[in-house]
């Protein structure tokens, strides 16, 4: 999902008034000219954790879709995120949906958007991270498929042979809702087909995610579960945006098509995160996203099963000095409930 961020530090204020993709290009732009905020956020032992192999030295991500070619990972990174996850990429180029295709929903502090996984290919993308591989810093790679792709599995396939080499982790993305048919790819028998080829393709050790939508039944959630478990997937990714338009039914933009992130999208999303925390009994780690705008949401995540938590949509609303906040406030929830570390935190409202 592209949604472009506001950053009146990164440069004049008109950002704020561009139209949403123009707005989002100028700020990627800008971050390539090397333009960003001085933040400086302190190394804090109580948030380092380990999650499928990996030592992140703070549970905070960028979600996929604000830096979809792999383009600034890097000056991402410089804002206190202890991860970011580019992309998603398709083997070939694609220009994504019709134009509008983003849609900001100021008063409710969300947005829809329906870009349809536009990237600039797989070769484009996997030369930026093949350059960038040698430097320090957990950046993943988030995998899609051609809208026009005859076996979208084999998509996949393709694209974690090519990357997996040059990322921290790599997450199969099933759930955008923006392309016809991939939610489809969650049903049990297509879900463990396309896992078993990705898993046989694998060519590391390093985490493979696989990223759920958070409009399920229970029936579906048991069936992720089984077959991620079946078939060696690192962790879950819950939740992407929601084809619900629960909290936002009065704005004149809710009946556009595309996935709805944002604020309202808290409540659902941890909902589908705890009901997988108790699914999985901690046999697998969870990755809680959507809707987080504070440390105390982002807490909240963790409580509800997170091992890591993403945003994206927040930063629109509340600026790139978000990331090192919520960094610099969560060592407080921490202390007030006795936690010495976020592990210990983890999942502690499910258990």
């Amino acid at each position: 999902m592209t949604i472009p961020i506001p950053l009146a530090t990164l440069g004049s204020r008109f950002l704020t008034l561009l139209d949403a993709e123009k707005a989002h290009q100028a700020t990627i732009h800008l971050l390539k000219k090397g333009a960003r905020p001085h933040v400086r956020v302190k190394d804090d032992k109580r948030l380092h954790i380990n999650v499928a192999g990996l030592e992140f030295a703070n549970p905070l991500g960028l979600a996929a879709g604000f830096d979809k070619n792999a383009e600034v990972p890097d000056a991402m990174l410089t804002l206190g995120f202890g991860f970011v996850e580019v992309g998603a990429v398709t083997p070939r180029q694609q220009t994504g949906n019709d134009k509008p295709r983003v849609f900001r929903l100021r008063h409710n502090r969300a947005v829809i958007n329906r870009y349809g996984f536009n990237n600039d290919g797989l070769e484009a993308i996997g030369k930026r991270l093949e350059k960038r591989a040698s430097k320090p810093g957990i950046v993943g790679i988030n995998l899609g498929a051609n809208k026009d792709s005859e076996d979208r599995t084999e998509d996949y396939v393709t694209s974690l042979k090519r990357l997996e080499p040059h990322v921290s982790f790599c997450t199969v993305n099933i759930s955008s809702p923006n392309t016809p048919g991939l939610r489809a790819l969650q049903d049990r028998t297509a879900l463990d087909d396309l896992l078993s080829r990705v898993a046989a393709a694998r060519v590391t050790e390093k985490p493979l995610f696989l990223k759920v939508a958070p409009d399920l039944t229970d029936e579906d959630k048991a069936d992720i579960v089984a077959s991620a478990k079946q078939h060696g997937i690192s962790g879950l990714i819950v939740s992407n945006t929601t084809i619900t338009r629960a909290g936002v039914e009065a704005h004149p933009d809710a009946g556009e098509a595309g996935g709805l992130s944002g604020a309202p999208l808290f409540r659902l999303s941890t909902e589908v995160l705890r009901d997988f925390a108790r699914e999985l009994s901690g046999d697998l780690p969870l990755i809680g996203v959507g809707g987080i705008f504070s440390a105390r949401d982002a807490y909240k995540k963790i409580l509800s099963g997170a091992s890591l938590v993403q945003l994206y949509t927040a930063l629109i609303y509340q600026g790139p000095g978000l990331p090192s906040e919520i960094i610099r406030k969560l060592p407080e929830f921490l202390e007030a409930d006795g936690f010495s570390s976020v592990g210990e935190a983890v999942g502690a409202d499910v258990k």
